[in-house]
């Protein structure tokens, strides 16, 4: 038996609360069917709540997603030493993303989309390793140069589909971000991660374990099936 989870649904609350807006511009950017860079309109509400809308919160992230690329599209990094080596987070505010954390979640969720770093710090301890990346403004302004308006990178494979992951396995299995994400019914690893960095999944800031003797995977957050499957139920009874 493999998990077949509706789709997650938000109102224009949470969605407000994600992008930095307030519900009455979410309801707003409906209501005018605004259009993004693709031509797209904002997506159509799949469910209510009372008198409250609900939409399909994918969805609308990817309409976000598209709309940000246009405003990239127009920004003009700061003048920096090609040769200067900036964090992640110094990183994403070069690049223009309003989110620091941005360069992080290209890393962690989309294989081979982001340059490799330029410098790698090693810290940490053996039981909870962690390794500080660094990149040259040249190496970042390189890949935003090639970087096609949309978001995606010429001859880049994409990240592969999320896993069909069973229900009824052994609660006591530790599992990675995107069994969790099919678990919880997202359509992605980065809207999952999305969500829990917003704290929409409390039971997994949590963590039972991390990856160890998994090469690209050491040290990522690993939670029980029980945990994920307690969440699941949670988000679907609130």
């Amino acid at each position: 038996m493999t998990s077949r989870r509706a789709p997650r649904l938000a109102d224009a609350a949470e969605l407000a609360a994600e992008q930095g807006l307030t519900p009455a511009r979410i309801s707003s950017l409906y209501t005018s069917r605004e259009l993004n860079s693709a031509g797209r309109p904002f997506p159509e509400p799949v469910d209510r709540r009372g008198r409250a809308r609900l939409w399909d919160h994918a969805e609308v992230t990817e309409w976000f997603a598209h709309r940000a690329a246009a405003r990239l599209a127009t920004y003009t990094p700061p003048s920096r030493d090609p040769d200067e080596l900036l964090n992640a987070a110094q990183a994403s505010r070069y690049l223009g993303y309003k989110n620091p954390n941005q360069v992080t979640t290209f890393v962690r969720d989309h294989p081979g989309y982001f340059p490799e770093p330029d410098e790698v710090e090693e810290k940490g301890t053996a039981a909870n390793p962690h390794r500080r990346l660094k990149w040259r403004v040249a190496t970042l302004d390189q890949w935003r140069a090639s970087r096609p308006g949309r978001g995606r990178r010429s001859g880049v494979k994409q990240a592969p589909p999320l896993p069909d992951v069973p229900v009824d396995g052994d609660l006591d299995e530790l599992l990675g971000a995107s069994q969790a994400a099919a678990l919880l019914g997202y359509k992605s690893v980065g809207s999952f991660s999305s969500s829990l960095s917003q704290g929409n999944l409390p039971l997994l800031e949590t963590t039972d374990g991390v990856a160890v003797n998994a090469g690209k995977q050491n040290g990522r957050r690993r939670w029980t099936r029980r945990r994920i499957l307690e969440q699941a139920e949670q988000r679907a009874g609130r």
